[in-house]
């Protein structure tokens, strides 16, 4: 299955796409709160929009089955051809989901992402800048064909945000991307799809009664206002 990738965090913006019976993710810019940190504007077209604080939310808490990858091999210090080879490869992940041909696979740019973290560990706010580090977490996102990869890029993210070094946000919807491909109930709400009648979630959720408080804690915004931008895509793709 493809999923087109909509789930833009709040420091950039992307355009809204979705297509019946695939998974959606945050429509809009606003819908998710990033850590704040000092480093490069972000490119046209990369993920996420304004930070909203200074200061990075609190990382949700997670049980956790032993100790957690190292966020980052060493001190961090700004690698700009890293980052940039991180935006090329979010904006080609773009481009193939906009029907765009490009020269390369979701498998490809995995594989690179591996090799990436063989050597640095997660790309950090520090190492990469926020939109790298939303540029990977996207390409994380997308490696659904590759469970095994997702699940360890979690443990690594748990980590960076737990040192505010990754968005609490992007941590939120790859726990719950990886919950809910294998038919487990998510944690965030944050996998939609269009039913019939607009949005509904695509595994059920854990805890409702407490799911605004989670999300609040990633930095989201409240569920039904999330279920409401989200139904805005679904009407369009329905146009």
């Amino acid at each position: 299955m493809r999923f087109t990738r909509t789930d833009a965090p709040a420091r950039r913006r992307l355009p809204a796409q979705a297509r019946k019976g695939v998974l959606l993710l945050s429509a809009l810019a606003g819908l998710m709160a990033c850590t704040d940190a000092s480093g490069p504007a972000a490119p046209s077209g990369s993920p996420g929009g304004t930070a909203t604080s200074a200061a990075a939310p609190s990382a949700p808490a997670h049980p956790s089955s032993g100790s957690a990858p190292a966020a980052t091999r060493s001190p961090a210090r700004f690698d700009k051809a890293l980052h940039d080879e991180l935006i090329g490869m979010f904006r080609r992940d773009q481009a193939e989901r906009n029907g765009e041909p490009v020269a390369e696979s979701d498998q490809t740019r995995t594989a690179r992402l591996k090799e990436i973290i063989a050597e640095h560990g997660w790309p950090t706010i520090d190492l990469v800048g926020a939109d790298g580090e939303d540029a990977a977490w996207t390409i994380a996102q997308h490696s659904d064909l590759d469970p095994a990869f997702q699940q360890q890029a979690v443990e690594l993210l748990r980590s960076a945000v737990a040192v505010g070094q990754a968005s609490p946000g992007n941590l939120a919807y790859l726990e719950d991307r990886v919950a809910a491909a294998r038919g487990e109930p998510q944690t965030y709400g944050t996998q939609v799809r269009c039913g019939p009648d607009g949005p509904v979630p695509a595994t059920p959720i854990h805890d409702q009664a407490g799911l605004d408080a989670r999300r609040a804690t990633a930095g989201l915004p409240p569920f039904a206002t999330y279920l409401a931008e989200l139904a805005a895509v679904c009407a369009e793709d329905d146009g």
